[in-house]
């Protein structure tokens, strides 16, 4: 193979190789005398058909896999030979090419930039402490009795009151003609609970059992079904049940109906769950702050496809939120207007990744394949059980799918790596000012694994601030290779449910058709239920 560098400029580099035809006829040759013994032609015996013949029978086919193969073998010598480290996968061209000649190809490439010696020995950070609130807690186990109401039957002619629970049946009509999913019965509706469209719940208050109404509303303009956005709109009521929420005592026979054995095992579990909370602000808070003095220390050139290949990542993130505003265009219209410092915010991603890439393997910080087999079988718990044996195959063949799935734990080991050489100083402070110090920060463009449940929403909309002050942080980074797109743990994390399968309550039985109810806490709608509020 014979090699010309055509571009050095910069991370850029351009290189034609010519590869000699012998050498991909040698390749053809080899495929040849590998599918010999296996080839069955007429006349001849098992594996005695000659060469000749089968490069005759399977000529295209052989020469297109040698040519490819030269190609690939073409392209990783040269990297080697050159000590380069491409950035992105490399950009191969083929020139017009006849079987039987030399093959001439074109390779463009950015290399990864050599970035200077980290400077962590005098690292200084600040771990704001804070302990879990009893009054919290207390208010949490509130909260949860406030969802096991006992509803008990109201006396006889008792008019509903907020904080009562109706039992109806209902007809929607717009224009005086019914639409479909606006017909219900036995329907529980708490007044006072904000679920159903504005206005509902305020006007069966003061019904009691047996009264009909004929009520009225409008549908809000950001209401899920088109054919009811903004319309006026009413409904006949016919209330069958009032009832009263029955007193809950919170003691040790709440926390049986929870599934556990006493209210002191309730308080503690909350109590262990806040506390795994705030350690986790904690550390997000410790974490942007020793990723903003490394920023600010260190200043090197980063390859523009990695920096394009983020901000596209970015901008994907930031047009699904914006697409659920109420006026999506304006909110893409202001994306647009802020392009320049997402960029920005791109490159200095992709600078912290290379950054605590160096960092890492510097200084030994390896994901074990013990730690990377259970990152895989956590990710292929996201699949179909058909589907995910394959999912295996594929990050175990693809070293950039196996990188990228490593990244994120790969990072937090350099994280904690690099607390452990800082020196650290504790200060009280309570979860609010945590908090606000994070949120005065959210302009943070959130990745996917920035510690939030994404499927994932970033705390702030796209459109809600201005980027300008935004502390992102790094694109995760690899071992051996720097991540295309991923980003690392930011904000605050999102509170985990409570005690899942212990605390919440038994599904209750399927209900009909809730046509007004509130679509946060239902499933996305159908033509049974075309009504749900958004």
């Amino acid at each position: 193979m014979k090699s010309v560098e055509t571009e050095n400029q910069g991370l850029k580099r351009a290189f034609t190789l010519t590869i000699p035809a012998a050498d991909i006829d040698a390749l053809v040759s080899g495929e040849v005398t590998r599918m010999a013994p296996s080839i069955r032609m007429p006349g001849f015996r098992p594996g005695k058909v000659p060469a000749n013949l089968i490069r005759k029978m399977h000529g295209p086919a052989l020469q297109q896999e040698a040519l490819n193969t030269a190609v690939q073998q073409s392209v990783q010598k040269l990297l080697a030979d050159k000590g380069l480290r491409p950035a992105m996968q490399p950009q191969v061209e083929l020139n017009d090419y006849e079987f039987g000649q030399d093959a001439e190809i074109k390779v463009a490439l950015e290399t990864l930039p050599d970035v200077p010696t980290p400077q962590i020995d005098a690292l200084k950070l600040e771990r704001l402490t804070t302990q879990v609130d009893p009054a919290a807690i207390e208010a949490q186990i509130k909260q949860l009795a406030g969802s096991q109401k006992r509803w008990e039957d109201a006396a006889k002619g008792k008019a509903a009151k907020t904080g009562d629970q109706l039992t109806i049946d209902f007809l929607g009509k717009v224009d005086g003609v019914p639409f479909d999913g606006g017909t219900g019965t036995d329907m529980a509706v708490e007044l006072g609970s904000g679920n159903l469209i504005p206005g509902f719940e305020e006007q069966l208050v003061g019904m009691k059992v047996g009264d009909d109404k004929v009520i009225n509303v409008t549908f809000p303009d950001d209401y899920q079904a088109a054919n009811l956005k903004g319309k006026a709109a009413t409904f006949d009521i016919s209330v069958k049940a009032v009832k009263t929420a029955g007193e809950m005592v919170i003691d040790d026979d709440f926390a049986k109906q929870l599934g556990l054995q006493s209210i002191d095992q309730l308080q503690g579990l909350l109590r262990d769950q806040a506390q795994q909370e705030l350690n986790g602000l904690t550390r997000t808070h410790m974490k942007r702050r020793l990723l903003d003095q490394l920023a600010d220390t260190h200043h090197f050139e980063v390859p523009p496809s990695m920096v394009e290949a983020e901000y596209a990542n970015i901008r994907q993130q930031l047009e699904r939120e914006a697409s659920q505003e109420a006026d999506p265009q304006a909110a893409i219209a202001e994306l647009d207007g802020d392009e320049a410092d997402y960029r920005k915010i791109a490159e200095r991603r992709v600078r912290l990744g290379l950054l605590l890439s160096e960092i890492g393997q510097a200084n030994g910080v390896e994901v074990n394949q013990q730690e990377m087999n259970r990152l895989i079988g956590q990710a292929a718990q996201q699949y179909d059980p058909k589907d995910r044996e394959r999912f295996v195959q594929f990050v175990q063949q693809d070293p950039m799918a196996a990188a990228q799935l490593r990244a994120p734990l790969y990072e937090d080991k350099v994280v904690d790596f690099l607390f452990e050489k800082a020196t650290i100083t504790d200060r009280p402070a309570t979860r609010a000012e945590i908090e606000a110090d994070l949120e005065a920060e959210d302009g943070h463009v959130h990745g996917p694994d920035c510690g939030h449940d994404h499927a994932p929403a970033p705390a702030k909309k796209a459109a809600a601030k201005k980027p300008a002050k935004a502390k992102p942080e790094a694109a995760a980074p690899a071992e051996a290779a720097p991540v295309e797109t991923a980003s690392a743990k930011a904000a605050k994390p999102k509170p985990a449910k409570p005690l899942k399968g212990a605390v919440e309550p038994e599904p209750a039985a399927p209900a009909p058709a809730k046509p007004v109810k509130d679509a946060a806490a239902a499933k996305a709608p159908s033509p049974k239920k075309p009504v749900k509020k958004a």
